[in-house]
């Protein structure tokens, strides 16, 4: 990609999304801007060769493509200082800040460049994140460059932004339910006689391993747990005492109470 990316805003996901573009190849390293307030926190990103910087504006004004990583108590206040150096029919803007709509963006630039939002995963870290992506004006090529560059970092999808809340529930709540899983798996690991460390990395993997099941072969979980269960065996009697304990049903729950959470949260 011969196209110049700055990334406002250099914490946690900002350096996760420039070290997997880097680390894929995606994009040269000195076609790369990362901008923070305390520069120095960007040493390893300037050996790699990428362009370290604290002026936003700059960094717009020599870029293609601006990824907005920061704080959602910030946007008003960075969207207001870059937006001078915003030009029609040159940037595109990118949000991954939680909360804010396309729309509110627009009122703030009052410029017509194409907009979206992104919802990454704290998986982002390891290159293994879930991001989905929504825009209300990006066209066909913009919005296949935009899910390209987040598939540099696990995989990412278009999806309605009226979904966007309900994605961040599911993706990035979802990162809590499934790590609250293998903890309770490892407990009973560690009841059935496995030591802490042991029963930890078994769980890990299995669930990992049933995830690759689903993403690889394209099959209905049911598909694969009926692989599993055996008439009178060991793996349908555990199912359905999981069944008859609400295992299910909790899931769904909280995955309802979370998002009618997040639906009343005021800016």
């Amino acid at each position: 990609m011969n196209r110049k990316i700055a990334i406002i805003g250099g914490g946690n996901l900002g350096i996760a999304i420039t070290e997997g573009l880097i680390n894929n190849r995606f994009i040269p390293a000195t076609n790369l801007m990362v901008t923070r307030r305390r520069i120095q926190l960007l040493d390893h990103l300037k050996e790699k060769g990428v362009n370290v910087l604290q002026d936003n504006q700059k960094a717009v004004q020599d870029s293609d493509i601006i990824i907005l990583a920061i704080k959602p108590y910030q946007i008003k206040e960075v969207l207001t200082e870059i937006q001078p150096s915003l030009q029609i029919d040159r940037h595109m803007l990118i949000s991954v800040v939680t909360g804010y709509t396309i729309d509110e963006i627009k009122g703030i630039i009052e410029k017509e460049i194409p907009v979206f939002r992104a919802m990454p995963n704290t998986a982002i870290a390891i290159g293994e994140a879930m991001t989905c992506v929504a825009t209300n004006n990006g066209s066909e090529g913009e919005i296949e460059m935009v899910i390209n560059i987040f598939d540099q970092v696990g995989k990412a999808i278009l999806i309605n932004e009226e979904l966007m809340e309900a994605a961040t529930v599911l993706g990035a709540c979802g990162i809590a339910y499934s790590l609250r899983y293998i903890r309770a798996a490892t407990q009973g690991g560690i009841e059935i006689g496995f030591d802490a460390k042991t029963a930890e990395l078994i769980a890990s993997q299995t669930v990992k391993g049933a995830a690759s099941l689903i993403l690889q072969e394209e099959n209905h979980p049911e598909k694969e747990i009926d692989k599993v269960t055996t008439p009178q065996g060991c793996t349908i009697v555990g199912l359905n005492e999981m069944e008859h304990q609400g295992f299910s049903s909790s899931l769904i729950r909280g995955i309802l109470a979370s998002f009618n959470k997040i639906a009343k949260i005021p800016h």
